[in-house]
């Protein structure tokens, strides 16, 4: 395959491709999406092939139009129809039961529900259009990695995989779409992102959140459910918000003799400026919305630091608002571990 980047003059190339079966990457607002035609059964078996995705793990259909979602789903409420009119185009997913036969069970996971979205970018919008499919689009990244927030993330991690990726530049939230489950009472969130519960009770009367993680012979719902996501190879530790026990994290590095690096607010990194560290800085002054935007391209930057860092320490936030989901992201790529210390020993450890 080719991995061309296209731009918007280019965009009917990236339409023929799609139309041929092949893979191409686009932009959305929020992370880019691998694309295949979601009425192309084996196209979007390529989707699984080249992420290396579990098969269990259902995908979310990308549609051009609110109207274009009646045509695959059922029973769309009252209720449902509010929350596209307020957040479609948006970094909101809805899942609806789906009429039969509507998706081959590769794009389900063979379950009787899908999750559609509808992305806040022109040229992807464009791209479905011109298209005339439906198309899928997990992000466009090795499974389990840290999602592509540029088109060089995406060639970085699947150069010779597909077709191209159409560059719009750096996408401007950072972390994957809300999943709001429509087919409970109250719907329910099921992945949290840039849309808020707070943000949805501003329509609804109620939205209620279930993040845990589906069981290991249970087909997940929602991407982001099941399987380890968001992590880079170096080991992440987070840094207790209450504690703020940075100094103590540095010293047991530098002690430790381990090559570190730091990822948080400018402010907040202040005192390890002109030290022996790699630091990228997620924000100015702790601003949740800028460190989510910039939480996926941190991570992949220190992980590409040379030589290996051993360890990397990131800010963290309190699980409210938009904070909820920087910390779902960022406690897969930890793997829930903080940095804590007991008794003057410098240990890392699960809370």
């Amino acid at each position: 395959m080719s991995d061309k980047k296209w731009g918007t003059p280019q965009l009917q190339q990236a339409v023929s491709a799609l139309l041929k079966g092949e893979l191409v990457a686009f932009p959305t607002e929020t992370v880019y999406g691998l694309g295949a035609d979601a009425t192309n059964s084996e196209a979007v078996k390529k989707v699984f092939e080249a992420k290396g995705r579990p098969s269990d793990n259902p995908l979310i259909v990308h549609v051009a139009s609110k109207e274009d979602v009646s045509l695959y789903a059922q029973g769309i409420t009252s209720e449902a129809k509010k929350i596209m009119a307020a957040f479609w185009p948006g970094p909101l997913t809805l899942i609806f039961e789906i009429k039969p036969d509507a998706f081959n069970p590769v794009v389900t996971g063979g379950l009787s529900t899908a999750a559609f979205r509808m992305p806040d970018n022109h040229l992807t919008l464009s791209l479905i259009k011109k298209t005339g499919r439906p198309l899928v689009g997990p992000s466009a990244n090795i499974s389990g990695k840290p999602s592509p927030t540029t088109a060089e993330h995406v060639l970085h991690d699947l150069r010779g995989k597909i077709a191209g990726v159409l560059d719009d530049g750096p996408t401007k939230v950072g972390v994957e779409s809300t999943v709001l489950d429509m087919t409970t009472n109250p719907p329910m969130i099921l992945r949290p992102g840039a849309v808020t519960k707070e943000d949805l009770e501003q329509v609804i009367d109620k939205a209620a959140i279930d993040c845990s993680l589906a069981g290991a012979e249970e087909t997940p719902k929602s991407p982001g459910m099941k399987y380890k996501h968001y992590a880079p190879e170096v080991p992440v530790y987070m840094i207790d918000a209450k504690k703020q026990n940075w100094q103590e994290a540095v010293k047991w590095a530098e002690d430790s003799g381990l090559r570190a690096g730091l990822l948080g607010s400018k402010a907040r990194l202040k005192p390890f400026i002109g030290k022996s560290l790699e630091i990228f800085y997620l924000s100015e002054e702790s601003d949740v919305t800028e460190s989510m935007r910039q939480l996926f391209s941190g991570l992949r930057a220190l992980d590409e630091v040379t030589p290996k860092l051993d360890v990397i320490f990131v800010e963290t936030y309190s699980d409210k608002g938009k904070g909820l989901a920087y910390m779902n992201r960022l406690k897969k790529a930890a793997n829930q571990k903080y940095f804590q210390s007991s008794e003057g020993n410098m240990i890392q450890s699960d809370y």
